[in-house]
């Protein structure tokens, strides 16, 4: 499984931007497909998850309530960001695999190689 990230950019804080994330290969209805992130000196961090199986999502405490992962297509999934602030800021990755433990990068293995967002103001 391929997975490209895109649509990253420059924000102000309080706006909006939608990444999306194009896979390509099999994928298995077992999978999570995810979204980390990577501030600036700091480790990956857990944002979003969508259970294939069931559809049901899961979100990180800090972006709950404003940022929503959805499945476009069957080979596209985006994440939905609004009320950006400063601290969303970092680059943005997405990811497969048969996650259990849905915010642990070591249970996903297939990976995207990450688009930058910056929040100003």
């Amino acid at each position: 499984v391929q997975l490209q990230a895109s649509g990253g950019g420059l924000a102000l804080a309080g706006g909006s931007l939608r990444i999306s994330c194009a896979f390509s290969g099999r994928t298995s209805s077992s999978y999570v497909l995810a979204w980390f992130r990577q501030p600036p000196g700091k480790e990956r961090e857990f944002v979003s998850a969508l259970v294939l199986s069931t559809s049901s999502a899961y979100y990180a405490d800090s972006v709950r309530g404003r940022f929503t992962i959805s499945r476009d297509t069957a080979n596209t999934m985006s994440l939905q960001m609004d009320g950006l602030t400063s601290e969303d800021s970092g680059v943005y990755f997405c990811a497969a695999g048969r996650a259990t433990v849905f915010v642990a990068p070591g249970e996903y293995s297939y990976w995207g190689q990450g688009t930058q967002v910056t929040v100003r103001g």
